[in-house]
């Protein structure tokens, strides 16, 4: 069976049925060659306050429904997304510019959030308290309707890490997803859950413009917003949400730090430096966007990096065994050559790439990097390295530090002890020490501190306390009296 026949959802959006959206249709493209891979529907905002009323009313319904049954729901779902791998990579590899690698992460990944979420939906949900006289408790209900509005980055599994919890803890969800992976973020994600029996209306798919990712913002009967994207518009939904009184997660950028100690195995750090820089063209809020080495390691560290970045093959991955594939638009590629130019003017040695060969940037070495780089100081979201030498762990901790952002932390080291030391003087959301900066795991919470964004989300208590409101109840033998 074909999970992406056209025919069902070409120029449509998704509301329990697949429907044409008011705004008419977007044209999906392949950014490795610009051909139209095809169109999907795009909604306005009529669309979305038609849609959170048909989820308000399917909301209550589902969230009646046995926890048993939504778990079942999920673990067909993961199912699905491992039956239907090869479909789904293959739409990964062409409409984001994926890697084959890269698409098998996604896939399993999101797999591994349906299967994590089957077990949320059963799992203990409050607790007894003290009390006199009653039985006191609280407990978590469904927060209603949660908007995801998702980026084109990872866009099946930055979707599904809030779905697929919002869903078994009860929830309606309205997802968003950027109009350049459609498809990916949002159509194969109705699909599957369409297949796996969720009933219609709890999970809907509305691409659109700004006017539909702001109505779900403002829409007063959706209390959630999920947002993953950049520092620039999460502030914006961040604002308008804090003035609405409700909650908005936020998931934004980064320019994360790979420390590398003195006592650092060099092979394996430049390996874990390439892969934290490289993968999927440096478009990931984790990319490791400044490594920073040990003076005594630094040259030698410089040329492994160099040399790795050289021996990478770019192209188009559907095609070919490509490492890394196209930057997702022109504008973005124009942003990434325009920072690498300003770096080498401001003076930073370009070691290896720093050119575009049609959509494509080949992975990109500076060195002799300080905080007057542009590529250095601002998040680039391309495939970018920036490396720059410290003398003492002081020092590193400093430059580490010195960011508005703080959502990744690498520490190469032979004493984890020690690296974790040096980790606990670094704000950052997510530390990974001998490791590189981009790491996710459906058990495991994952966000920022910082402009790198807030809240949590993944885990089973992220996820419950994310997409759930906390209710005290009590509960008394006989009705109580009082003295008047």
């Amino acid at each position: 069976m074909t999970l992406l026949d056209p025919a069902t959802w070409q120029g449509r959006v998704f509301t329990g049925e697949w429907t044409a959206g008011r705004a008419g249709t977007g044209e999906v493209r392949e950014p490795a060659t610009g051909a139209a891979l095809g169109s999907v529907g795009l909604a306005d905002a009529a669309d979305v306050t038609a849609a959170v009323g048909k989820a308000v009313a399917a909301q209550r319904e589902w969230a009646a429904r046995p926890a048993t049954e939504r778990a079942a729901v999920l673990l067909r779902a993961a199912g699905l997304f491992a039956a239907h791998a090869e479909e789904i990579g293959d739409w990964l590899v062409r409409e984001s510019g994926s890697a084959r690698v890269k698409a098998g992460i996604e896939i399993d990944g999101s797999a591994g959030e349906c299967t994590q979420s089957a077990a949320l939906a059963t799992a203990p949900y409050g607790e007894l308290l003290p009390s006199e006289g009653r039985v006191s408790f609280q407990r978590r209900t469904p927060a209603g309707v949660v908007a995801v509005i998702s980026p084109f980055n990872f866009p099946l599994l930055l979707s599904m890490r809030s779905v697929a919890p919002a869903l078994a803890l009860g929830n309606a969800v309205l997802v968003k997803p950027d109009p350049r992976t459609a498809v990916c973020g949002g159509v194969a994600i109705a699909r599957i859950f369409e297949e796996a029996g969720l009933p219609p209306g709890v999970l809907q798919v509305l691409p659109g413009g700004p006017d539909a990712g702001s109505a779900l913002v403002e829409d007063p009967r959706v209390p959630v917003v999920s947002f993953t994207g950049s520092t620039r518009a999460g502030r914006a939904i961040g604002a308008r949400a804090g003035e609405l009184l409700k909650r908005a997660h936020l998931e934004l950028g980064g320019n994360s730090a790979l420390i590398v100690c003195e006592d650092a195995d060099l092979d394996a750090a430049a390996s874990c430096g390439a892969f934290g820089s490289f993968l999927h063209q440096g478009q990931i809020c984790m990319a490791t966007g400044r490594h920073l080495v040990h003076r005594s390691l630094y040259e030698r560290y410089v040329e492994l990096l160099a040399r790795k970045a050289d021996a990478l093959a770019v192209g188009d991955p559907f095609t070919t065994d490509a490492a890394l594939g196209p930057i997702i638009d022109g504008h973005q590629l124009a942003h990434v050559e325009d920072l690498v130019s300003r770096s080498v003017a401001a003076g930073a040695r370009l070691v290896a790439g720093g050119r575009t060969d049609g959509p494509f940037f080949r992975p990109t070495v500076l060195a002799d990097c300080h905080s007057g780089i542009p590529a250095y100081a601002e998040e680039v979201f391309g495939p970018v390295a920036c490396v720059r030498p410290f003398d003492t762990l002081d020092e590193a901790a400093e430059l580490a530090a010195d960011t508005e952002y703080g959502l990744s932390l690498g520490v190469l080291t032979a004493d984890p002890a020690a690296g974790l030391a040096l980790a606990e003087r670094i704000p950052s959301g997510l530390v990974h020490i001998n490791d590189q900066t981009v790491n996710d795991d459906p058990a495991a919470p994952f966000g920022g501190v910082g402009a790198s964004g807030t809240g949590r989300v993944g885990g089973a208590r992220a996820n419950l306390e994310a997409f759930t409101e906390t209710q005290w109840v009590t509960v008394r033998a006989q009705t109580a009296r009082y003295p008047f």
